[in-house]
This record gives structure tokens, sequence and C-alpha cells, in this order.
């Protein structure tokens, strides 16, 4: 039998030294340059997907939440955009050819203000020149010429209409729809009474003349018609002239102003020729219809002013560097943009100055950082920021249009090119969920920045602790950190990540430590964090969600939950399992049971059979039935029945942590050897008789250490573990000092063998050179019991096929008689 090995103190439980800080609180380090602490592999990926200008080189941020990816992803990036060029601002102003499509205009930083300064001072001085010269004497000259004009033509050509009228013996009247010729005979005008009592002949003659008057009247109409329509174009004239004059010399000097920008001069000239065609609305407006219908002279001006003013879309005159914009809510509209409506007098109307920017129009040029979950949530929000990527250029839509719901007329703004780096940070669950399902995802998010859980615990890692420490400490006004407060910070995140040589990368969970500790602290009113406030911190969270494992607790110790820490029982034995409620995981005790007797159905697990067992558990339990052929059935075949189960399980199981535990019941029961009831195991088993890793050591040890404390440490107390796991045990000080005192222990194993004879005290036993076992050890017992059964088995086989031999014969002699009985023999 080999000699036991069992794990001292020290390998309990990694301390860290907190003589290796030289400060005597965090407040004396200085303020860390943040760095992502223990993120190599990440930072080396944004650092390359940020630095690739190439289309589709955006960059997903994978990982665990509270790495510190968001935090770290803004730091760096306002670092690299500061370097970066400070992109153009967007403006839109209007198209007053196709006012329902805004032209956008690019200028360099802080020049879209300046260009709506400009138009609002155009505007303020077209109010003031365009009356200013609409109100000269040469103007009113000018015009008062034109009018003369127009007068003294009509009056040559009205004074022509009467004197034909005579001529043809009419007197022409003026009535509010026109002219009335009226019949003149014998010198005085025809009443109608008076034209009905003429005789024929003269009422002929007199339609006659009334027929020719009517032709001569029409050619004369015709010509005043042209006189005064001549007369209107040389007053238009006049006025664009005289517009011109007072709008020309300050749109040419906008023009000299924005020369170097085409779109800018085309735009003014436009402005030009608009205004010179609204040139009334400039020009004073009537006091009357001011003082009866003020709304009116308000409207009036304000849609002037309006359709010459500029929109400042994107503004950069405040921009330092590269824009880096974050948006924590990626609605369709916030992402891209919308059209704003108001209501007038109970209708809604918009226009180009209503045109709102989206987080992608204020990242243009720049970075835009997302949360993948926000986004997805939001599907019309993924799929146009795919199609922004795709075209390069965002068009400000209606999610009614791309809805394909009800049509509606509103603004349809010229397309902005767009040109940005996108960075999506989510899990990396969610990374392989969008590769795998998604095929646009992989072309536009080629670069992957997969962030770790955990660090290596080195000296330098853990001076990056401290200084983070110290930031955070000075960033939230908490009080300053002693070398011991950090030290227990430090070996909290190793058990955070249950491995002695790493740390956890979980900084969120650390600064609620953080948070928690300096909340204790001010409870017992000192200047500094120390250790024991750090345990306190600890503690106290763990209790706040410990609700159910002290109801098991309680349940164990009532005795409604059958676990036995003393004593010996044959096919008996304590395994560990895991309970996960969400924000805290502990380990629980429970009692396993194996029942072995002749038969041919191997190893059945229970709880497959009843539908309670995982298929990882499941599979574990069959690589039972492959390690007792391979060690016990080369010369004989393996007639055995087994059962085995978790009792008072009544919920499902899965994993198999247990498998090694279930095979050393069976072991007992073969080998009709007692087990130790006061040390529990834990341990995967794989159908070589090796032992294998598996997770939660810390809290399994810790949960069958509560049950044994209950019911009084012996000595004679621990936990079996896989020699494996020796460099996950971070374990509470309390079973440290059990251990190190002998109450307690904790057992290394490699193999079966190993730990058969920690559990039984004998010998495992090996094979000698003829093949068997020595007398006395477990495995002997255990292949003279299946030799049995296989005895049994064959013996079983041979009396069945001999008496099923006898029955043939006799029913063939029974046959053979009956034709006899028949004949009478």
């Amino acid at each position: 039998m080999k000699k036991t090995i069992e794990l001292l103190g020290e390998k309990l439980y990694k301390e860290c030294d907190e003589s290796q800080f030289d400060f005597t609180t965090t407040a004396e380090l200085e303020d860390i340059q943040y760095d992502i602490i223990g993120q190599r592999r990440a930072s080396d990926a944004m650092k390359f997907g940020l630095s690739v200008k190439m289309d589709g080189y955006n960059v997903f941020m994978a990982g665990m939440t509270g790495t510190g990816k968001t935090t770290y992803a803004r730091t760096m990036i306002d670092k690299i955009a500061k370097s970066r060029e400070v992109p153009q601002d967007w403006c839109y102003v209007n198209n007053f050819e196709n006012p329902s499509q805004p032209q956008a205009l690019s200028l360099p930083a802080g020049m879209a203000l300046e260009l709506s300064k400009s138009m609002d001072e155009l505007v303020e001085s077209l109010k003031v020149e365009i009356p200013r010269a609409f109100e000269s004497d040469e103007y009113d000259k000018r015009r008062t010429t034109i009018m003369l004009e127009l007068q003294n033509i009509n009056s040559e050509l009205f004074q022509e209409l009467n004197d034909t009228a005579e001529e043809y013996g009419f007197m022409l009247q003026r009535t509010n729809t026109g002219f009335v010729h009226i019949p003149v005979h014998e010198g005085k005008p025809l009443e109608p009474e008076d034209f009905e009592s003429l005789d024929d002949k003269i009422k002929k003659e007199i339609e006659t003349r009334s027929t020719q008057i009517q032709y001569k009247t029409s050619e004369i109409m015709r010509k005043i018609s042209a006189a005064e329509k001549e007369s209107k174009e040389k007053l238009k004239q006049l006025d664009n002239s005289i517009g011109l004059f007072a709008v020309g010399r300050l749109i040419d000097n906008l023009i000299e102003k924005y020369q170097e920008y085409i779109k800018v001069k085309v735009f003014l000239q436009a402005v030009q020729n608009d205004v010179l065609d609204h040139i009334n609305a400039f020009r004073t407006t009537n006091d009357n219809d001011e003082q009866n219908f003020p709304w009116m002279k308000k409207n009036d001006t304000e849609g002037i002013v309006n359709r010459y003013r500029v929109n400042i879309f994107i503004d950069h005159r405040n921009t330092n560097g590269a824009p880096v914009v974050i948006e924590n809510n990626p609605t369709y509209y916030n992402l891209n943009g919308r059209v704003e409506y108001e209501n007038n007098f109970g209708v809604m109307t918009t226009n180009f100055m209503k045109i709102k920017p989206g987080a992608v129009h204020k990242a243009n040029g720049g970075y835009l950082i997302l949360q993948a979950d926000d986004l997805l949530r939001n599907i019309q929000s993924w799929e146009s920021l795919k199609r922004v990527l795709k075209t390069n250029e965002l068009s400000i839509e209606s999610l009614g249009d791309q809805l394909g719901a009800i049509a509606t007329t509103s603004l349809k703004p010229e397309p902005i090119p767009i040109k940005l780096k996108v960075i999506l940070i989510g899990s990396g669950y969610l990374y392989q969920l969008l590769y795998h399902y998604d095929n646009d995802f992989k072309k536009y998010f080629k670069i992957k920045a997969d962030f770790d859980e955990q660090m290596k615990r080195t000296p330098e890692n853990i001076q990056k602790i401290a200084q983070f420490i110290a930031s955070y400490a000075e960033k939230h006004h908490l009080k300053p950190f002693k070398p011991s407060a950090v030290a227990r910070v430090v070996e909290h995140g190793s058990y955070l990540v249950e491995h002695q040589g790493k740390l956890s990368t979980a900084f969120n969970i650390m600064a609620e430590v953080l948070c928690e500790s300096h909340a204790w602290t001010q409870i017992d009113e000192v200047p500094a964090v120390t250790r024991e406030h750090v345990e306190k911190a600890i503690q106290q969270k763990v209790y706040r969600s410990s609700k159910y494992e002290d109801r098991l607790q309680e349940m164990l110790e009532e005795g409604h939950i059958l676990i036995d820490t003393h004593g010996k029982n044959v096919g008996q034995i304590n395994g560990l399992s895991i309970l996960n409620t969400g924000d805290y995981t502990f380990g629980r005790p429970s009692r396993i049971t194996a029942t072995t007797h002749l038969g041919r159905k191997g190893v059945i697990n229970i709880e497959r059979e009843v539908q309670m067992s995982g298929t990882i558990h499941s599979k574990g339990v069959m690589i039972l039935q492959g390690y007792l052929g391979e060690k016990y059935a080369q010369d004989k075949p393996l007639a055995l029945s087994a059962r085995l189960t978790f009792e008072q399980l009544y919920s499902g199981v899965d994993g198999d942590s247990a498998s090694s535990t279930e095979l050393y019941a069976l072991l007992s029961s073969l080998a009709d050897t007692p087990i130790k009831q006061g040390i529990a195991v834990t341990g995967s088993v794989n159908q070589k008789g090796e032992i294998q890793p598996i997770g939660g050591v810390n809290q399994k040890i810790e949960g069958f250490y509560k049950v044994c404390k209950f019911e009084g440490l012996t000595g004679e107390q621990g936990v079996m573990i896989p020699h494996q796991n020796v460099i996950n045990l971070m374990l509470p000080k309390e079973i440290v000092k059990a251990v190190e005192d002998g109450k307690f222990h904790i057992y290394p194993v490699k193999t079966i063998d190993e730990g058969i004879e920690i559990l039984t005290g004998y010998s495992a036993g090996e094979k000698d050179e003829n093949g068997h076992y020595s007398p006395g050890t477990i495995h002997y017992l255990v292949d003279q019991k299946l030799r049995e059964y296989a005895e049994a088995i064959v013996n079983f086989g041979k009396e069945k096929e001999d008496g099923e031999k006898e029955e043939v014969k006799e029913e063939y002699q029974e046959k053979k008689e009956e034709p006899d009985k028949k004949i009478g023999r």
C-alpha cells in the first residue's frame, strides 16, 4: 500500500506578500495612465484593428461583462482619435428646384457655423437693402415713367374706342364687367324697350353696326392688354434690376468668400435667383395688413428667412481630432437621424431645418462605440448599420418606409458619405452567434478583440492591480487602501478564478469589493481601508446571497438530508456537487450509493433511467462500465448488474465530477469493503482509472467542511480531490487552519488505486506475473466477486440448457407414443 499524500497549509491558499508594496496607502501612488490590465491579446487586436483603414476592418470586443471592455475602448480610442484629422462639417440647405430633397454641403471644421452666420446676415441685410432700394427716388421715377407710358397708351386706346363707337352710332359705357355699347338713335341712347319698338329694318341695321363695333372693341382691348403686359414686364425688369443691384453685391461678396467650395457657390447663386423671384416678400408690407393680420406678417417673414437659412447638421468647430461617439440607446432614429415635424395650425409640417443627425453622422470620420446586445435588440438599427458599412453612405429615411408601412410624403435629404470605424462590445457567445448565423457579420467585423476572464498573477500585474485600486479610489472618492487591503483584494482575485497563479479580470466585481470595503471603513470611522475591512466586505457579500446554502445546511443539521461523516459503510460514499443560484455558487455534499448483484445489465444510472441525468453525467457513468470491463473482464464475462444513484436528489444532475466517487462506491460494494464516511470525494475518471480535474473545488471542500464542523471534527475527515486541482485551491483561512491542526485533510489523488486505498485503508493491489491480484487487496476481492458472478451465470446457463434438452426429449417421446394409442396397441 502506497504512502498517503496530504496537502499542507501553504498548498491550500496562496497569500499575497504585502511587503512587495512600496507605499503606506494607495493615496501615494500616481494615477495610472489607463491601460487594460492583463489583456495583451485583446489590446494588440484593438490596436491593429484601429490602425487598418480599409473597409470591413471594424472591431468586435468579445468577453465577459465587467472585464473593462467599454472603459478601455473609450480611453484607448480617445487617445488615438486626438492624433487623427478633424472631419468636415456638414449642413443642409434648401433645394430651390426640388424642396423635398434638401442639399447637403460639406465644409472644413468650423465653417458650417460661419456659413450659417453669413446667410443670417445676408437675410437681415436683404430686409434692409431691398426695401431701401425700392424706396429710392430713382426707382419711383422709373416706375412712374412706365406707369405714365401705360396710362397714355390706355388713354389713346380708350379715346380710339370712344371715337369708333360714335362713328358706328354707339355710346360706350363702363360697367363692373367691362364695356357696354349702347345704340344711339336720333341723338338719344336707346333703352331696351325703345329698341324693341323700332322698325325691324332699323333694328337690323343697329345689330349689324353692333357686330362691327364688337370686332373693333376686341381689337382695341387686345392692344390695351398687350400694353399692360408689356408694362408689367417692364416693371418686373425694373424690380429685378433694382433687386439685383441690392442683392448682387451682397451675394457676390459671399461667393468670393466661399469661392473654394463649388457646391456653396452654386447654392449662393441659387439663393440670388430665388430672392429675385420672391423680391416682393422683402418689400414693406402694407401697414393695414400688418395691423389687421399680424400673424400673416410673422409667417411670411419667417418663411422667407427659413428659405435661406443653413441647418448646421454636424459641427466640429470644438472637436479635437476625430470624433468618438458612444451611443447607449441605438434605436433606429438615434443611429440614423430623423426628420422632425411640428404642429402648425393643426397641420404637421416640416422643412430642411428639421433634419436631425444620428450617431452615425456624429461619428463620421471617427469612431462609433456600440453595445452589441442593445444594437441587436433594435433589428432595424443592425440592418441599417450593415447597409452603411456596405454602401459607405447614409440616407435619412422614415422607419415606416423601411418596414413597408403606409407611404407618406416627407423630405428625402441628400445622402451623406460615411467613413467611420465601428466598435461593437459584447459577449463571446454573441460573437459566435453572429459569426455563424449572419453572413454579413464576418465581412464587416474582421477584427475580434477577445478579452480573457483571467490573467497571470505576476508581480507586474499585482502592481497594476494596486494602481487600479488607487485610481478607482481617487476617482470615486474612496478612502485609500493599505498594503494589507490591496493584498487581500489580490487574493480574492485568485479565488474568483480558482487559480493560485492567476487573477480575475472582472474589474466590476473588484470595484464592488472596493466600494463595500470603503463603506465598512466609514462605519468604523478609520482613515484607511485595511485587510479586515476587505475581508468583511467579502464575507458580507457572501452572507447576503447564501440563503439557500443556509437552508440546505439546516436540513443537513436536522437530519432531513442524510449525510454520514463518521464510521464506515459498504457501497456508500459522500459525493460533492455545485449549486448555482445566479449570484452565488456553493458546494453541496450528497450521499451516493451503489448496489451490485448477479446479472447482465451492467452499470445502470438510476437518474438516467428516470430522465434526471444530463448527458455529461450519463457519459461519466458509462465510462465506469469501460473501466470495469478492462480491469476485470479480460478472462471472464462481466456478469454484473449494478445500480448507482444520488440519494435524496429531487432535481436534475449533470457533469462528470462525481464519476470517480461512483466508481469507489461500486468497488466497495463488489469487494464488500466499507468506505470511510468522513472522507468526501470529487473528481472525474477515465476508462484507464486516471483521475481528471473538475471545477468548483473550493466550494465543494467548503461545503463538506461545514457539515463536518457541525457534526464535530474528529481529525479523520477530509476531501479527496484530483491532484491537478491543487493549483486551484484558495480555501478560507478557517479550513487552512483546520488542516494545519490535523483536524481536516485534503488528499490529492492521481488514480483510482490511490483513492480506494485512502477510503478503505486496504491496498488496491496489482497483478503479478500470472495476471492475478494479491489476496486481501481491493482488486482481488472485486475480481473474485465478478468471477463468482461469471461462474454462476455460466452454471445457470448450463443448467438451463440441460433442462431444455430434457424437455425436448420428453416431448419427442410423447409424440412418438401417441399413434400407438390411437390404433389400440
